[in-house]
């Protein structure tokens, strides 16, 4: 079963909020807020007070106890922007962007708990693949060449003139 809980409207830019996020998908929800917990980052403390929605949501709505459950989707979108403008030299003026974002935390009682490592590993093995693709191209395009290079050019003779 899954349960959601969404933060709207939080005042920091979704770019730096997606960084933390990316850290817990896929996590325990114990490992989960205790990574929240020690990570110096503003939006650390706002996906934290999500993810702790998200587990009170289980409990109350749906009689899930928060043991079993693990972070399924932790996704951060864009909110609307707030646009300012800062008085810059000879009478001219700046745009300054305030972004704000849509903090969505999915938690699971049904999914296979993937740790960091594994990911990181994951990722590794598809890195790998795309390289040895390439480089097989490249060999087969250099058998080209030499094959063009080894034909015999046309011997002229005094009548192609």
């Amino acid at each position: 079963m899954e349960v959601r809980s969404t933060y709207k409207y939080a005042r920091i830019s979704p770019f730096k909020a997606r960084e933390v996020t990316r850290e817990i998908q896929g996590l325990p929800v114990s490992a989960a807020l205790d990574l929240l917990t020690f990570t110096p980052k503003k939006a650390a403390f706002l996906i934290s007070k999500t993810l702790k929605s998200a587990i009170a949501n289980a409990e109350n709505n749906a009689n899930l106890k928060p043991d079993g459950l693990v972070v399924k989707e932790a996704i951060v979108g864009e909110g609307p922007t707030v646009k300012r403008i800062m008085a810059r030299a000879r009478g001219s003026a700046s745009r300054i962007l305030k972004r704000s974002s849509h903090i969505r935390i999915v938690l699971s009682d049904e999914i296979a708990i993937e740790t960091r490592e594994a990911r990181k590993a994951k990722r590794e093995h598809q890195k790998k693949g795309p390289k040895k693709a390439a480089k097989s191209g490249a060999h087969e395009s250099a058998a080209r060449q030499s094959d063009k290079k080894s034909a015999k050019p046309k011997q002229r003779t005094n009548t192609d003139k």
